[in-house]
């Protein structure tokens, strides 16, 4: 289907908002769109992204990602382990990832300049993933249900990218960018509630939690110290790095005790 025509059944489409409780016990309002739909919607924006970006045919770089996303998938509800997921590398020097509904994984290139080890690599999957698992697509579909129809859904979901490729085709049917669309102290909350989320999955994973801190090290580091571009609507990156520290001792019991029950990744 076409995606204008898919933004209309979305907006038809629409059930009744209703709040539950995210995994960090945030009220959220959902309910905008079908799970169905956003796993549809998901797999054109991941079917958008591969034509329009240059995929990597490097064998090993593809083994890598997918070893770190099925350890981290297999940690999941069962609901959403029994997902297809399925990954794609991106050459783009930018350092950056992104995971859709339906089970979409991507990555690009330019994050191995910044996640030095598997654990590294761990906490920016699992922080991908846990937007998906903490129904943040969703969420913000549902909270621009009230202002905007149509194109605008669309571009909701296909901002969750962050990047370019992404947000230039919301750009280019709707006339809109991520900036626009999302609700950003919203999206300051979500992310911080991904680093919450990634962290614990990584844990459970039988990754170390305490990399997630240098893995955000790295990205400062890699930046001059400065926020790169798509993080400007990102939490703070000090205190994102402070909250990742507080919270590390508390999930390496988990970690060893996951390594104990032969969760132990080796994937790179």
């Amino acid at each position: 289907m076409k995606l204008r025509i898919l933004a209309f059944a979305v907006a038809l489409g629409m059930t009744a908002c209703a709040t539950t409780t995210s995994p960090t016990g945030r009220t959220q309002m959902v309910g905008g769109v079908s799970q169905a739909q956003l796993d549809q919607l998901g797999a054109q924006a991941f079917a958008e992204t591969k034509a329009k970006e240059t995929l990597s045919r490097d064998a090993k770089q593809n083994a890598y990602i997918r070893c770190v996303v099925n350890a981290l998938v297999r940690q999941l509800p069962a609901e959403q382990r029994s997902v297809a997921w399925e990954t794609a590398v991106f050459t783009d020097n930018e350092p950056n990832a992104f995971a859709l509904p339906g089970g979409k994984v991507g990555v690009n290139t330019g994050i191995f300049t910044v996640a030095k080890n598997q654990d590294q690599l761990a906490a920016v999957l699992g922080h991908e993933i846990g937007h998906v698992i903490a129904r943040h697509h969703e969420e913000r579909i549902t909270r621009q249900m009230g202002a905007q129809t149509g194109v605008g859904v669309i571009s909701a979901l296909l901002g969750a990218r962050y990047g370019q490729g992404a947000a230039n085709t919301a750009s280019q049917i709707g006339g809109m960018t991520a900036q626009t669309v999302f609700l950003l102290p919203g999206s300051r909350e979500q992310e911080s509630e991904a680093d919450i989320v990634g962290q614990r999955l990584m844990a459970q994973a039988g990754f170390d939690p305490r990399q997630a801190v240098g893995l955000w090290q790295n990205m400062m580091a890699a930046s001059g110290g400065r926020s790169p571009q798509w993080l400007s609507t990102h939490p703070d990156p000090a205190n994102r790095i402070r909250e990742l520290e507080r919270d590390a001792p508390t999930l390496v019991p988990t970690y060893e005790a996951a390594r104990k029950a032969g969760n132990a990744p080796k994937c790179g």
